[in-house]
């Protein structure tokens, strides 16, 4: 057996992280074979061929792949399958637009958000935003399926597998790039930080929600928020956390003014210490809270930033 891992690469850099996460995940499979696809990826291939666990490393540069579009990149994906029984990715964004269309052009399912790997045709994945765990055993010639990273430990570097060039497949001509519109930012990035602060509609308005990033950039963490928060228009949508946005597993979580429905838990739960503050003694949060302060986050989140 072996398996095709897709690196996730965005503008010529490697999401180590999450890469390295999903490597740890399968590399009992067998042979670990990344593939680093974009306009300029030799950087991104050279740095995936020093993760423990990668026996060879593809390089596929070519201008087709320098915006993140999914068909030519499942397209590759699809020229290069005949030598895998596994198809891998991190349960990112891009894996999650590219990897489906690859299992539909391969005529097999696709497992999604897997966090446990049984054996190589069984594999267990939350559901129930995470209330139940779903056993799945595929029958499928080509297993294909995205890892939820949260639930690995990064694999380690010290590596040196060997990086070999591989031709970019036929564009398949089905979309084209027009423009990117990317939010930047001096955070630490929301997936892998290994602190966040995220906050709730008990903000009341974007202009509070300040106080929620005021106290993350005194901790050094990323800002999260619920969805409640993000529909009201109090943060962007690229900080919702929960089973509709990003799933993180950080260090430190905690959680501002979010009473902590299951949606919102299913994207936070897997945090080794969380703290939450709710001046709701009987918010769900606090079931799962390691931390619980009962209090107006108006008053308790100044002082605590205070004294950061």
């Amino acid at each position: 057996m072996a398996v095709l891992l897709l690196a996730e690469v965005t503008n010529g850099e490697l999401n180590h992280d999450a890469t390295a996460k999903a490597v740890n995940a399968v590399k009992g499979l067998g042979d670990v074979t990344v593939l680093a696809a974009g306009a300029s990826a030799k950087a991104a291939a050279e740095e995936a061929a020093k993760i423990a666990g990668v026996s060879k490393v593809l390089l596929a540069e070519d201008a087709l792949y320098g915006h993140r579009l999914a068909e030519p990149t499942a397209a590759l994906i699809v020229s290069l399958a005949g030598n895998y029984s596994h198809i891998v990715a991190p349960s990112t964004t891009d894996a999650k637009n590219v990897l489906p269309r690859v299992a539909a052009l391969l005529d097999v399912m696709v497992i999604p958000d897997v966090s446990k790997v049984v054996d190589a045709d069984t594999f267990e994945r939350p559901i129930y935003a995470g209330n139940a765990i779903q056993t799945v055993k595929s029958s499928d010639g080509k297993k294909v399926l995205t890892v939820r990273t949260a639930s690995f430990d990064a694999a380690a570097d010290g590596n040196s597998a060997p990086v070999e060039a591989t031709a970019a497949a036929a564009d398949p001509g089905l979309s084209s790039w027009v423009a990117d519109e990317v939010a930047k930012s001096d955070r630490p990035e929301l997936t892998s930080a290994g602190k966040v602060v995220s906050g709730g509609r008990a903000l009341g308005s974007k202009e509070n929600f300040a106080i929620i990033e005021q106290l993350a950039d005194k901790l050094g963490a990323a800002v999260g928020a619920s969805r409640a928060a993000v529909d009201s228009g109090y943060a962007p949508n690229d900080w919702q956390v929960g089973q509709t946005g990003k799933v993180v597993a950080p260090e430190l979580y905690v959680a501002i003014g979010i009473s902590g429905a299951i949606q919102h838990l299913a994207g936070m739960k897997d945090s080794k210490v969380i703290v939450a503050i709710n001046k709701d003694e009987e918010a769900p949060i606090f079931q799962i809270a390691d931390f619980g302060l009962v209090g107006d986050l108006f008053q308790v989140v100044p002082e605590l930033t205070s004294k950061v």
